[in-house]
């Protein structure tokens, strides 16, 4: 073999053909009905990433998950529950409480209903307090109620 042989061969392993080029592109962006449309994860996976971002304070980035899982599956509880969290974390308290007293229905059985004890706390904390605010006085400053966390 000639020595401009061997380069050609080398040239060729090297440096493949290229791929064939590809169909017009303006035909994929006129067909929008090939893409896929968009599936949100399950409620189960937007609870956990709510969670994740609930214990690091991000609570826009939480909400919209918890609320993307309660749309997913309205039935699950977990994502009820962290929306109360989340609302009362950010004062929204008769929105917690409504929350809260959804993840008490959807919950499977009346034993875990009655063993969910932080969440009757936090009900009847919720409760006194929209009490408080609808009756027109305050029995504490305006910020001290969501700084301390759920017990």
């Amino acid at each position: 073999m000639s020595f401009s042989a061997l380069l050609i061969a080398a040239a060729v392993v090297a440096f493949p053909a290229p791929p064939a080029p590809a169909q017009d592109s303006t035909t994929d962006r006129e067909a929008p009905e090939t893409a896929k449309p968009y599936a949100p994860p399950s409620a189960s996976k937007s609870v956990e990433v709510g969670n994740y971002y609930l214990r690091r304070k991000k609570y826009v980035a939480a909400l919209s998950r918890f609320q993307e899982a309660v749309k997913t599956d309205p039935y699950y509880p977990p994502g009820y529950l962290g929306l109360g969290k989340v609302y009362e974390k950010i004062g929204l308290k008769q929105k917690a409480l409504d929350a809260y007293r959804k993840y008490l229905d959807t919950l499977p059985s009346t034993k875990e209903a009655e063993e969910a004890k932080e969440v009757h706390e936090a009900i009847d904390r919720l409760e006194r307090d929209v009490k408080t605010q609808s009756g027109g006085t305050r029995s504490r400053p305006s910020g001290s109620d969501s700084s301390s966390p759920p017990h």
